[in-house]
């Protein structure tokens, strides 16, 4: 059945005369799997007494019944048929309340038959109606009698097994009557406590789980959510809606490919089930899959919606275009090209970001590569692998062939072995899958052999190893970095030079690399080479005491060979203390640039603003910081005019160029990077 298309009145009154000839059959078809919402209360039994009122004078009349353990009927009883509401409860007579719902179309009763019996167990209003008789077989005759007031029951269907008298208002009972199934030690018309007809229940409970459930959703609680559909599927596994709703619920927790799998089983129960294809498409392309998108975007039946059906074509124009850069090598085009994919609404596709990484690694930025592949969605969850093709390789083998290339970049062998053979799993066969395989294993052949040889002393060897693994993967810059060691163990400063260029050209921020240039530069005298980079490393590695140690002496050495003035007592990475007028000339005259704290013991200022000043002599080393006590300088601080601390005074070459009085530590900062060279 499809969503929505049998009403409650279906549930209710569906064949109720059939049920009631049928009893020993009973038949229950309302448990489908796209009942949208069901309002049932309590059920009524298909059996009802219905009487007869006299509007006008409202005379009693009485009327006489037998009972039989088959539940037939004889003897005449004035008789109205009531209509149902949505409730499943007897609703007023005609004209008094709302006109009865028509039964379903094609369904007619027999007038021999005439309305089945139900017992309602309540008291009726008076109201204009036929009577009726029972024969020995259950059929009924119809008759007039405008004279009747109550309604009498007849057989065997009285709880009590008495007639009521007339005029007595019956008892209502709390607990609902209905109808046996014909199974038991009872008569087909008896009335049993409670609801046999389980398998309505299920439905009626299901639905009211799945209700909280959607209450859960609109709050936000999307895990309370989970659990209430959960329990709405195991109650009636194959209603499709619910299915289609623990999707929702997946979908808003980011558990995208189970949300897929749940979409898929509810389409497979309803294949016409629109909101689960639609909830697919969408889930499709957010995976970046277009093919399967379009695919639950237009199935028969169905009008696709114009603006999603754009955005796809707009999707395949961007990936088609991308593979043709990709093709060329045209790799800046590739980003380009992915990130507008991406901003159309493909915003969870491991495939393009793993395409956008190899387009990083292609142009040397193998950080931002490294990024796009920890920025990838995480599903702790995975559904079963689906074989859609991504640059001619099946999409998740592409994702671990670019994962291995970049692994292997950053010098992560172990890893990049890990990926290029899951891929090789994945799609056997791919010839690009299979070359980067080979090429890794390859690779990590030589670095292993290389690294072997050098910690045995053969350093030529280790060279030679070294150059092999090049052969595999020319833009490997540990294999570069760990050549270079190789040429400046052999003294061959020029040849450590230029495969350190290398490395660092392939990786900028490269700190190994760095080191071994700054120490080559230095054995040939290099000290400007030098000092630039172990500048960049003191940037780098702010705390490492022998990359300012380093730094200063290269410094010093450099000052020497210009033939300046140098100051033995100052140490890189420390500010200098000066306690004499004669120390303080010499150190703001000194060439460059140099800052000057002012400062007092006590004060707590001074105190707050000391580590700062710390922080900026090791950020900005190519600038000089000096720190003078007032209180035991007093001389320096009364030549300076100095009333205030914390003061900083900024010199260049000699030359005063900015005061400041107690200022934050950004305004501190911005003069520091303004002046320094």
């Amino acid at each position: 059945m499809s969503h929505s298309k049998k009403s409650i009145q279906d549930i209710s009154f569906d064949s109720l005369t059939n049920r009631f000839h049928d009893s020993l059959s009973f038949q229950d078809n309302t448990n489908k799997p796209d009942f949208k919402e069901l309002n049932l209360g309590s059920p009524v039994s298909p059996l009802i007494i219905r009487g007869s009122a006299n509007n006008t004078n409202g005379a009693t009349a009485t009327a006489s019944s037998s009972s039989s353990s088959s539940g037939s009927a004889s003897g005449k009883t004035n008789n109205t048929q009531l209509p149902n509401n949505h409730s499943g409860e007897l609703s007023s007579l005609p004209g008094s309340g709302p006109t009865p719902r028509n039964l379903k179309p094609g369904h007619r009763r027999s007038v021999s038959a005439g309305p089945p019996l139900i017992y309602s167990g309540s008291s009726f209003s008076t109201a204009s109606s036929c009577n009726s008789s029972f024969n020995g077989n259950g059929a009924h005759s119809v008759s007039s009698n405008p004279n009747t007031a109550n309604m009498l029951p007849s057989g065997n269907i009285c709880p009590s097994g008495k007639i009521l008298k007339t005029g007595m208002t019956s008892r209502v009972s709390n607990r609902t009557d209905t109808l046996g199934t014909g199974t038991g030690n009872y008569g087909h018309g008896s009335i049993v406590r409670g609801y046999n007809n389980a398998k309505l229940g299920n439905v009626v409970d299901a639905e009211e789980v799945k209700r909280a459930g959607n209450e859960m959703y609109k709050k936000g609680n999307f895990v309370e959510a989970l659990k209430l559909y959960d329990k709405a599927i195991s109650m009636s596994p194959e209603n499709a809606a619910y299915r289609s709703n623990r999707a929702a619920a997946l979908t808003a927790m980011g558990r995208l490919p189970e949300a897929v799998s749940e979409c898929e089983e509810a389409v497979r129960l309803d294949p016409g089930y629109s909101r689960a294809h639609q909830r697919l498409a969408s889930l499709y392309f957010r995976l970046g899959q277009v093919e399967n998108a379009r695919r639950h975007l237009c199935f028969p039946g169905q009008h696709p919606d114009p603006t999603e059906l754009q955005k796809m074509q707009s999707f395949e124009k961007h990936l088609n275009r991308s593979a043709e850069s990709r093709k060329i090598g045209d790799w800046k085009s590739v980003l380009r090209e992915m990130d507008a994919a991406i901003a159309i609404g493909a915003d969870s596709s491991p495939q393009l970001l793993a395409c956008k990484a190899e387009a990083h690694l292609k142009l040397h930025q193998i950080e931002e590569a490294d990024s796009c592949l920890s920025n990838m969605p995480k599903f702790e969850h995975h559904a079963p692998p689906l074989q859609v093709k991504f640059f001619g390789m099946v999409a998740e083998a592409y994702v671990l062939y670019v994962r291995a290339q970049v692994e292997m970049a950053l010098g992560r062998f172990e890893n990049a072995v890990s990926a290029a053979e899951k891929a090789d799993l994945v799609d056997y066969g791919n010839v690009e899958i299979a070359m980067v395989l080979n090429n890794v294993k390859m690779v990590v052949r030589a670095r292993t052999r290389g690294n072997d040889l050098f910690s045995s002393g053969k350093y030529a060897e280790a060279c030679s190893a070294y150059g092999e693994g090049l052969k595999y993967d020319s833009f490997n810059s540990v294999l570069y970095c760990n050549r270079a060691v190789c040429w400046s163990k052999l003294g061959l400063w020029e040849k450590s030079i230029e495969d350190c260029n290398e490395a660092l050209r392939i990786q900028p921020n490269y700190t190994k690399a760095l080191l071994r240039r700054a120490v080559s530069n230095e054995k040939l005298g290099r000290w400007s080479e030098a000092v630039r980079d172990y500048e960049a490393l003191r940037r780098e590695l702010p705390g490492d005491n022998e990359v300012a140690a380093s730094l200063h002496h290269a410094q010093v050495a450099l000052k020497k060979s210009r033939g300046e003035l140098v100051n033995k007592t100052k140490v890189i990475g420390e500010v200098e203390e000066v306690s004499s007028i004669e120390k303080f000339k010499a150190a703001i005259s000194s060439p460059g640039v140099s800052v000057v704290h002012f400062k007092e013991a006590s004060s707590q200022k001074c105190e707050e603003i000391s580590p700062f000043v710390n922080m900026l002599c090791v950020r900005y080393p190519s600038v000089h910081f000096y720190k003078v006590d007032v209180e035991e300088s007093l001389a320096v601080a009364k030549a300076e005019g100095v009333r205030t601390v914390p003061t900083f005074k900024v010199y260049k070459n000699g030359d005063k160029v900015k005061e400041m009085i107690n200022p934050s530590h950004q305004v501190l900062e911005d003069s520091v990077r303004n002046y320094s060279p």
